[in-house]
C-alpha cells in the first residue's frame, strides 16, 4: 500500500512538473496572454481537467513552487540553530535562493521580464508575496513569543522579503541583500520583541 501511494505521489509530482515546465516554455516563447490553458495541457499531454487538479489558475502555473517557498521561509525561522539569530537565518536563506546562482541568471532574467510585462502576473505575484509576508511575520511572532499582529515582526517580514526584491533589480544582487540585512540587523536589535533573549 505504501509503495502504491509512493508511486501515485511521484506520478502526481511528475505531472505537475511537466505542466509547469510546459507553461513556462510556452509563456516565454509566445507571451502569457497568447497561450491558453488548453495549449499548456496539450503540451504536457494531459486534459484541462487534470491541469486544474494541479493548478487553480493560469497564473498559478508560473508559480508552481509557491507553497514550497513559503514553507522554506517559515522553516528558516523555526528550524534555525539556537545560536543563530532570525536575521542571520533569513539572510542565509535568501542568499541560498536560485536567484543568486550564476547558472540560472539567464532563466531568472527571462522569468522576471515575463512577470514585469504582464499585469495579471504582476498582481498575482504581489498577492502571493503578501501571503508569504504574513506567514513569515506569524512565524517570527510565534518564535519570539510576541502577539500575532506584532508590528516589529510584520515590519521585519516585509523588509526581509523586500531585500530579495531589491536583489532582483540590482547588478550586484548578493551585495544588495547583504547590505539590506546589515541594516536590518542593526535596527532589529533595537526594536525586536523580547529583547532579553536570543532572537
Amino acid at each position: 500500500m505504501t509503495e502504491t501511494m509512493g508511486r501515485r505521489e511521484r506520478k502526481k509530482a511528475a505531472t505537475r512538473q511537466a505542466l509547469a515546465d510546459a507553461a513556462l516554455d510556452l509563456f516565454l516563447e509566445h507571451g502569457f496572454d497568447a497561450v491558453s490553458i488548453r495549449d499548456v495541457a496539450e503540451a504536457a499531454d494531459v486534459s484541462t481537467t487534470t491541469l486544474f487538479k494541479h493548478f487553480p489558475s493560469k497564473e498559478a502555473l508560473l508559480f508552481d513552487m509557491d507553497v514550497d517557498l513559503e514553507s522554506a521561509l517559515v522553516a528558516a525561522v523555526r528550524e534555525r540553530s539556537p545560536d543563530t539569530s532570525v536575521i542571520q537565518a533569513l539572510r542565509t536563506h535568501m542568499l541560498g535562493a536560485r536567484a543568486f546562482k550564476t547558472q540560472y541568471e539567464e532563466q531568472i532574467a527571462a522569468f522576471r521580464q515575463l512577470i514585469d510585462s504582464t499585469p495579471a502576473l504582476i498582481e498575482y505575484h504581489r498577492s502571493m508575496w503578501m501571503r508569504h509576508e504574513r506567514a513569515l511575520a506569524g512565524a517570527l511572532a510565534d518564535d519570539l513569543g510576541a502577539p500575532a499582529d506584532d508590528p516589529a515582526c510584520a515590519a521585519l517580514a516585509h523588509l526581509a522579503l523586500e531585500a530579495r526584491t531589491l536583489a532582483g533589480t540590482s547588478p550586484g544582487s548578493e551585495a544588495a541583500v547583504n547590505a539590506a540585512f546589515d541594516l536590518l540587523e542593526k535596527g532589529w536589535e533595537s526594536v525586536r520583541p523580547g529583547k532579553g533573549r536570543a532572537a
